[in-house]
């Protein structure tokens, strides 16, 4: 870590622990009122409004997670295809996990659903939970460097992961525990010269360094290339997970989401998720 990076994170940490606690700062994210830098904001007044307005094309996600309830190996070809193409590393413990997609059970990923007299199936069920590219992200607001930023074309909530000085306001911004920081080096190299980490690597996206926050970029990567996410094409041919425009009514995941009663993580909280499951 070079001394300008210590500098700042020394300082944005006395800010914050001077400033807002953790309750009141997110209360103030989700109004737009906490934004990502003053000179930003001087730059552009209107920075924090670009960020949440509505565009043409909202991407997002159904997840039907009786269909993964019947196949009991779907949720981990699901994990295995996102980790494997973005290079994400397996350090074999829970403190150091990095993670883009994963599974919850449903009382962690639906805290705010009622567990009273609940459906003993429904909460064994392993919960299919990632990013939820929120439509209104307080993450974007947080980040002082714009290392997170929302693609105003699709949607999706993306990182600069050359951009990111692992401050993790973000992370603390972040209510549905989607990102994730890397205190070890994901490049780190046996003594044979493969990297002790990733299996297998995938050279055509780029490794992270040690000191940087990570997620799920909903394949942003793959979508250029007119591809789906990998996660949706490990799903096939089951659909248990739909991908689509959610602002064109006439797409596949808006016709699904106007039959099927489905759920988002938090609702209440207005950071207006992209991701749905339907029970």
């Amino acid at each position: 870590m070079n001394e300008k990076r210590r500098k700042f994170l020394k300082i944005a940490g006395l800010s914050a622990v001077a400033g807002l606690g953790a309750p009141s700062a997110f209360n103030l994210l989700l109004k737009g009122e906490v934004h990502a830098s003053s000179s930003a904001v001087n730059a552009d007044p209107h920075a924090t409004a670009k960020a949440v307005a509505p565009t043409g094309k909202r991407l997002g996600m159904a997840i039907d997670i009786n269909k993964f309830a019947k196949d009991k190996d779907l949720a981990q070809r699901c994990i295995n295809a996102c980790h494997s193409i973005h290079n994400v590393p397996d350090y074999g413990n829970p403190k150091d996990e990095i993670k883009w997609i994963w599974t919850d059970k449903f009382e962690n990923v639906f805290p705010d659903h009622s567990q009273y007299k609940k459906n003993d199936a429904l909460h064994k069920m392993d919960i299919v939970t990632l990013c939820n590219h929120c439509n209104n992200p307080p993450c974007v607001r947080a980040c002082p460097t714009k290392a997170t930023f929302k693609n105003l074309e699709t949607g999706a909530v993306l990182m600069d992961f050359h951009r990111c000085i692992g401050c993790r306001f973000c992370m603390a911004a972040c209510p549905y525990g989607a990102r994730s920081f890397n205190w070890r080096s994901p490049r780190e190299m046996d003594k044979d010269g493969n990297y002790k980490f990733i299996k297998h690597v995938n050279l055509e996206f780029p490794t992270r360094m040690r000191g940087v926050v990570e997620k799920c970029n909903l394949c942003s990567e793959r979508l250029a290339e007119g591809k789906e996410p990998a996660c949706v094409e490990a799903c096939r041919p089951t659909d248990a997970m739909v991908f689509g425009d959610l602002n064109d009514p006439n797409s596949p995941i808006s016709k699904l989401l106007n039959d099927k009663f489905s759920i988002q993580r938090k609702p209440a909280l207005g950071t207006l998720p992209s991701v749905f499951y339907i029970i």
